[in-house]
């Protein structure tokens, strides 16, 4: 008898602790760093932040098969990676302040916005004009800024004396961004104009236990956090109403890419420097 599949993965895929696991391995332990971080897809490719070593970046291609795909200038260290419509690759450096491009066709990387007022830009949202967000932890201080960075490499800082931000996203017509704070494990809402700046903040949803980290909003507006400590990614509405909670193998989720059709997720996992999938 065929099994149903949510039955099928039940009795073959379970973690110690007796949950079933929602995910399975992409990339193997230790293919990147345990700083990997910033998954992002681009013509069937996914991307993310320290293969092998620190400072750079490396390619997955469909068949979860590596290489490595740009070397940061300057011992920079990236972190949220997104590409425009147009190819181009821009990278968060926490290291020097920068937002950094790496052009089309290019592999080499080069910098598109600096100011010296950043903390370590952390993650990125991209908007359909090409502008981004930044989130800007100072974890020191448990503190944060939330940065918008113009198509011509400008930076507007948008808040202040916020917590640890962290993950970022903007949903598909860019009306709404979001943004957590890890330590303070909220998740805010915006309303954004037609000139990218924000309004009516408002709480989207918080939590009692476990870390924030990454974020994105898939094509029906809903909202996808990982919850590092917690091995979780959870699917949450755009009124904050929990709809989903997949489980992973691994503890420390760092960040999360949809492929293109949306069927599936790749979450990047801190502590096995892997790539875990999730099939939707």
């Amino acid at each position: 008898m065929k099994l149903p599949k949510p039955l099928a993965i039940t009795l073959l895929l379970s973690s110690p602790l007796g949950f079933a696991i929602d995910s399975q391995d992409f990339v193997k332990d230790n293919v990147f760093t345990q700083g990997i971080e910033g998954p992002t897809m681009y013509n069937g490719a996914l991307y993310a932040v320290n293969y092998a070593q620190q400072g750079t970046i490396g390619r997955v291609d469909n068949m979860g098969k590596t290489s490595l795909f740009v070397r940061l200038p300057n011992d920079s260290v990236g972190n949220g990676l997104q590409f425009d419509s147009l190819g181009n690759l821009f990278i968060a450096d926490y290291v020097n302040h920068n937002i950094l491009k790496v052009p089309a066709g290019s592999n080499k990387a080069e910098v598109f916005a600096h100011n010296s007022k950043m903390n370590q830009p952390n993650d990125i949202a991209i908007t359909k004009s090409g502008a981004l967000f930044a989130s800007d932890p100072n974890w020191a201080n448990k503190t944060g800024q939330l940065w918008r960075i113009n198509a011509d490499g400008s930076t507007h800082l948008l808040e202040k004396n916020m917590g640890t931000t962290n993950g970022i996203a903007v949903n598909n017509d860019n009306t709404k961004l979001y943004v957590n704070e890890s330590v303070q494990r909220i998740v805010w809402q915006y309303d954004l104009d037609d000139n990218l700046n924000i309004s009516n903040k408002k709480v989207l949803i918080k939590f009692a236990d476990h870390g924030l980290d990454g974020m994105r909003v898939n094509n029906q507006g809903h909202v996808f956090i990982t919850r590092y400590g917690a091995g979780k990614v959870l699917e949450v509405s755009p009124t904050g109403k929990l709809l989903n909670s997949y489980q992973l193998k691994g503890q420390h989720p760092t960040n999360l890419a949809f492929n293109e059709t949306q069927n599936k997720v790749y979450v990047t996992m801190q502590k096995r420097g892997a790539i875990e999938v999730i099939e939707l």
